[in-house]
Order: structure tokens, then sequence, then C-alpha cells
């Protein structure tokens, strides 16, 4: 349809792979409980469907950055989508069907995460690629569409759960296979167009001959575990942890998180002309360190969910932040270096959540020392903020010198 054929579709085609990632990252962590007391699954194994979740992502991140440039983008784009909406029908289906609902779950999660590891792979470089200034600004603003996807599912699932009953989930879960088969839809339509860089002059060693790559990737780990510790555990968190109920946690805790983290990308996006980025992600990194101390010592139940909220502000600009430095300070990358940063980004969400879980469980399923713990990770983004800064200024005395 020639009505597609405008590359202001392929950016809504981008926002919905977003909106699909956030789907199958976030559906299932709203569900934990009701698995450990419907199915009999422990926090142990729940972390370890996190640990597939995240795992499987950074598999499909390590395959795409030696493979992508030599790909139909428009092919992965729509596979991924259609990966998703595979996951999401059979999180609903097969644990009723298998012998062991766990391995349902397994399933599931393998074919969301697959999924979800694509769009991460190739929605980014899709919208840079795209015509067009102020490319943090997109950037900013379509990592908002993955908070407003989160929210956006928590909302729905509040009301759906408060009318039709909990137990009625896996037909939620049908409903949200929808927003991915309509997003691969889209994205069969729209015109697209590759970064420069991709062209088979890719190699590790030249992303590396850049020495700000390795603090770049640093940051985008530590922003990813930052990110994905709180969105993962929070809803169980305010519902075992805090003793609320779950409508009211999940309001006051993931969903209140998603919005700020969105408001945050969004505020970023309108101003990204007037203000540096990193001096911002250093300030975020210190609110996030608050926001983690915040949540896990609070004396009281609001005070802490205070606190999960306000790690989503502030973890907001993380992940798109570096994506953004990486394409100012490495323009030759391409779609292979938003591969390999993703690698780095999954790392922190694969082993960060886990390792939640698992001190959770062994503290009597009590999450606040791993929040505590968790207030290290973004200690370690401020550091490689303070690390750019510093390069940045060598190098531009080192351009001075040479003029």
């Amino acid at each position: 349809m020639r009505i597609f054929h405008q590359y202001k579709w392929t950016r809504v085609a981008c926002y919905m792979g977003y909106i699909t990632q956030a789907i199958a990252n976030n559906f299932m962590p709203l569900l934990f409980l009701t698995f450990e007391s419907s199915f009999g699954i422990s926090l142990s194994k729940i972390s370890l469907l996190i640990g597939l979740n995240f795992a499987a992502q950074l598999t499909t991140d390590i395959i795409a950055a030696k493979i992508i440039d030599r790909l139909n983008l428009r092919a992965v784009a729509v596979s991924a989508q259609l990966l998703a909406a595979l996951g999401l029908v059979s999180m609903g289906v097969l644990p009723h069907l298998l012998p062991s609902p766990y391995i349902g779950l397994l399933i599931a999660t393998l074919l969301c995460a697959v999924g979800g590891g694509m769009d991460e792979v190739i929605v980014s470089p899709l919208m840079e690629a795209c015509p067009g200034e102020g490319k943090a600004a997109s950037m900013s603003l379509l990592h908002s569409f993955y908070c407003w996807g989160q929210a956006g599912i928590i909302l729905i699932s509040v009301i759906f759960f408060a009318i039709f009953g909990i137990e009625n989930w896996p037909f939620l879960a049908g409903v949200m296979a929808l927003i991915p088969l309509c997003g691969g839809l889209l994205f069969a339509m729209v015109p697209i167009l590759r970064l420069p860089g991709e062209e088979g002059g890719f190699t590790l060693r030249h992303l590396f001959s850049y020495k700000c790559f390795v603090w770049l990737l640093l940051m985008i780990c530590m922003g990813g575990a930052a990110e994905v510790i709180m969105s993962q555990w929070a809803s169980t968190f305010a519902e075992a942890g805090l003793q609320v109920n779950k409508s009211t946690g999940d309001l006051l805790g993931p969903c209140l998180f998603a919005v700020l983290m969105g408001l945050s990308r969004v505020i970023y996006a309108k101003i990204a002309g007037r203000i540096h980025l990193l001096p911002m992600m250093a300030a975020s990194a210190v609110m996030c360190i608050a926001s983690y101390l915040l949540a896990a010592l609070a004396p009281v139940p609001l005070l802490s969910l205070m606190g999960c909220a306000l790690c989503g502000f502030s973890v907001g600009v993380f992940w798109p932040g570096v994506y953004s430095l990486a394409a100012e300070r490495v323009p030759d990358g391409g779609v292979p270096m938003f591969a390999v940063l993703a690698i780095a980004g999954d790392l922190g969400c694969l082993f960060a959540p886990s390792l939640a879980g698992w001190v959770a469980d062994r503290n009597g399923g009590d999450i606040r020392l791993s929040f505590l713990l968790a207030a290290a990770v973004p200690l370690l983004l401020l550091l490689g903020a303070v690390r750019l800064h510093v390069l940045g200024k060598k190098e531009k005395q080192r351009d001075e010198k040479k003029s």
C-alpha cells in the first residue's frame, strides 16, 4: 500500500517493535506469583525463566553481530514480531497442554526472547537510518515506547484481572499477541534503509580501536542491569515483600516505574539539543543509586514503592543514551555495533535480575537485600560516564593541537 511508503511509517513500525519487546519482557513477570501458586514453581525456577529470557536474547545478539550485515533487514524485523506473537500465544496454551507447565513456560519464554532479541538488534539502527535531524532525540523518543508498552500492559492487566479474574490470564496473553502481529504486517510494507559502515568492513578490532568503546559497553551493561532488576522484580517485591495487594502494587510499583522511565526519555528527546548527554547520565546514575537505597531501606511500603518508581525515571536515559553516544563517537559502526552493544546490555539483563532472585530466595523471599546490593550497579555506570568525559576532553585537546 502506497500510504505506508513513507519514512514516518518506518518510525511507527519501530515504535511498535519496542512495544513488542516490552510485552515480551514484562508480561510474564506480572504472573510470577500466579505461576508459583498455580503450578508450584519456586522463585529459583522463576529466576531461571528470567535467565533464559536474557540468555536467549544475548545469543540472538551474538549471532546477529556476526551475520546481520548479510541478512535482509525487513525479513529480520518481520520475523522478530512473529516470533514474539507465537511466544505469547504459547505462554497461554502450552503450560496447560504439556505434562510439565514449567516446560511450557520455558518454550514460550524462548520464543519471546528470540523475537525480543531480534527487535533489540534491528529496531534502533532502522530508526537511526531514517532521514532527518535530531538523531539523539529520535533515539530517546523511540526507547520511550518500550516504557509506554510496559506501562500499557500493566494497566491492561490490572483492568483485565479486576474484571475477569487473574485465573483467565491465558486469554490476555492471546490478546497481547495481536500487537506484534500488527507490527510484523507494518514492517513488511514500510521503506527500510541501512546505516553506513555495514558493507563488509566490520570487525571487532575496528570497534575496539575506539578507546571509548569499552566504556560504552560497561555503561550499557550496567544500564541494562539497573533497569531490569527493578522492572522484573518490582511486582513481586510489592506483592510479597511489602504485602500490598496486587493491583495497588502493580500500579504504584512497575507501572509507575515504566511511566516515569518513559517520561524521562520524552523529556530528554525535547531538550536533547540544549543539554549535554554525559552530565545528564551521570546525574541519573546518582538518582538511581538513591532510588535503590530508598526501595531497600524505607521503613514504610509507600516510600519503598516510590523508590521503585523513582528508579524508572533515573534509568530512562541509560540505554538510548549509550546508543546515541555510540552513534556519535563510533560513526562507522553500523548495525553490527548496535548488535555488540545489545550483547553487552543483555549480559547485564541476564545476570543481574537472576542474581537478585537467587539472593532473595536465600533471604526468605525478601528482595530488599537484592535491591540494596543493586545500588552498586549504577555506581559503575557513573564511573563509565566520568571516564568517557575525560576521554572526550583529551580528544578535543588533541584535535586543537593538530589544528
